[in-house]
């Protein structure tokens, strides 16, 4: 029987047995000199002045909406089509979610964010889903043009970029660490910024308000990542060049091969974004032989796993209905993509072989 394909797989081996036994060995397992180092790498990988390590990518979001020291009753603008920490954290941070839909291209539609926007909106919060960035100079024009924040929710999108500047770069960044993401340290975040006064105050918030031991500058909370972490992350920044080309070429394998099958929409690149394909969606329309869910069951009969990202638009969960921090406006496009989306597998961990079973899977059940 073929071996099961996996939507994820981490590959870790001695580079993090090593780095982590050596944390162990020196009795220093909260954050310390390998927070430190991963800081200085990720801040030289997004191209910016600085990254502050958090204990999750949701905090990250938190954090980064209040070292903005936003007015009370500030609004955000982001994406429906999106995880629900996208949500949650504006929500913690004391904002109100108001939502635009994305392009076709998964991403917040710039045409979209003006009719949302109404004098209390502080953020513009676009989020690079699947590894692909959003359309930021479009997004960075209107967020200029009205002087509002732009949070970049990167956390799919470690080194993705625009034109060859890196996501993280436009605005406060937002990346998470989790188990299944490019770049991993089980669980853990990063916030990178050029601003010295938002990474101050990031600083400030994620140890308690103290710049030194008991003074208390600020009300602060817990968010700080752990040298045992860090130690994880370090030895995957050193070959992950070569975990993004994997992936790029997995993708090219799949978007080759399925080119063509009726009511199967391949994902795309706009032309001077970089993709790192966090995931790998299509999108099985009216026109295909089978729908989504009988797709995917044929798959996982056939020992392929695929996933579905996301089911529904975050505003189609009961509790952001009847939230008063979230205005539920309609998205179409976001609510289409929910009935239609299936993320293939697209992981380093799969050879050039494996990519070509999928396709040929695929292609089996669709024609």
């Amino acid at each position: 029987m073929a071996q099961t394909l996996s939507i994820s797989h981490v590959q870790l081996g001695a580079a993090e047995e090593r780095s982590v036994v050596e944390v162990l060995r020196s009795g220093q397992l909260a954050q310390g000199p390998k927070v430190e180092e991963l800081e200085h790498r990720f801040a030289k990988l997004t191209q910016v002045a600085h990254a502050v390590a958090v204990s999750n990518g949701t905090v990250a979001l938190i954090a980064a909406l209040q070292a903005l020291r936003l007015d009370g009753d500030f609004e955000v603008i982001t994406s429906p089509f999106t995880f629900i920490a996208t949500v949650s954290a504006v929500v913690a941070a004391g904002g109100t979610v108001r939502f635009a839909d994305v392009a076709d291209d998964f991403t917040l539609d710039p045409g979209c964010v003006e009719a949302v926007r109404t004098p209390r909106c502080a953020v513009l919060l676009p989020v690079h889903l699947y590894g692909l960035p959003a359309d930021m100079g479009a997004l960075g024009t209107i967020a200029q043009r009205h002087g509002i924040h732009v949070v970049e929710d990167a956390a799919q999108a470690h080194g993705a970029a625009i034109d060859g500047r890196p996501v993280g770069s436009f605005g406060t960044g937002c990346f998470s660490l989790y188990a299944t993401k490019n770049l991993t340290t089980g669980e853990g975040g990063l916030v990178t910024t050029d601003r010295d006064d938002v990474a101050e105050r990031l600083r400030l918030l994620r140890n308690h308000g103290m710049r030194n031991r008991y003074e208390y500058e600020v009300l602060g909370y817990n968010y700080r990542m752990t040298d045992l972490q860090a130690a994880v992350g370090l030895p995957q920044l050193d070959r992950y060049d070569e975990t993004v080309r994997r992936r790029r070429r997995n993708a090219a394998i799949l978007s080759e091969g399925l080119a063509g099958v009726d009511g199967l929409a391949v994902p795309g690149v706009p032309h001077g974004r970089s993709h790192v394909w966090h995931q790998y969606t299509v999108r099985v329309g009216d026109g295909a032989r089978l729908g989504r869910d009988a797709l995917s069951a044929g798959l996982r009969e056939r020992g392929i796993e695929s996933r579905v990202y996301y089911p529904k638009p975050v505003y189609g969960y009961a509790w952001c209905r009847h939230h008063p921090a979230v205005r539920a406006d309609r998205a179409p496009v976001a609510e289409a993509m929910a009935r239609e989306v299936l993320s293939l597998p697209v992981h380093a961990g799969l050879s050039d072989s494996d990519a070509g079973r999928i396709v040929d899977e695929v292609r089996g059940l669709l024609t």
